[in-house]
């Protein structure tokens, strides 16, 4: 779960509705229900790919829900609320000592999006990644790269008029 987070940035509520039938595991796809009854396909990391296996072999309780995660225990069903999947990162966040400002499943959307822009990826790109329909939405990820932003910015000049 939190590699889908990390990896391709998914939202809370994309994890909660991922279906077992989203997974194309023949060409390496996974299908996002997103914000706006929106689907994508998406590639699928090998190594999410892996850890999705890995969960659905030796982890997953058997059940007839078709959603990917689910409550393990009684009743057995998909997740209802993302915000479960905000309470699972907070843990994970808990069990690793780390205390970032802030603790919920988006930590991880702003982290890849800041990763990307650190390495130079342009708006448009890490827009299209995170799936934003609108291009000006991914602007919000620029305010976190304070030295990218100083790098473009120009000096203030210094000195008065005469």
């Amino acid at each position: 779960m939190l590699l889908l987070l990390a990896r391709l940035g998914l939202r809370a509520g994309e994890v909660v509705a991922l279906q077992l039938e989203d997974i194309n595991w023949r060409d390496g796809e996974i299908l996002v229900r997103g914000k706006g009854m929106l689907h994508d396909w998406m590639p699928l990391p090998a190594d999410v790919g892996e850890a999705l296996a890995s969960y659905l072999q030796q982890d997953r309780p058997a059940c007839q829900t078709r959603r990917v995660f689910m409550c393990t225990r009684a009743p057995r069903r998909g997740f209802v609320q993302s915000c479960t999947v905000s309470t699972i990162v907070r843990r994970a966040l808990l069990r690793a000592d780390l205390d970032p400002p802030v603790k919920g499943a988006h930590l991880f959307r702003h982290s890849l999006a800041t990763s990307l822009l650190r390495c130079g990826a342009r708006m448009e790109e890490i827009g299209e990644v995170l799936r934003h329909r609108d291009p000006n939405t991914a602007e919000i990820y620029a305010k976190v790269d304070f030295d990218g932003l100083r790098s473009l910015a120009h000096p203030w000049p210094m000195g008065g008029a005469q």
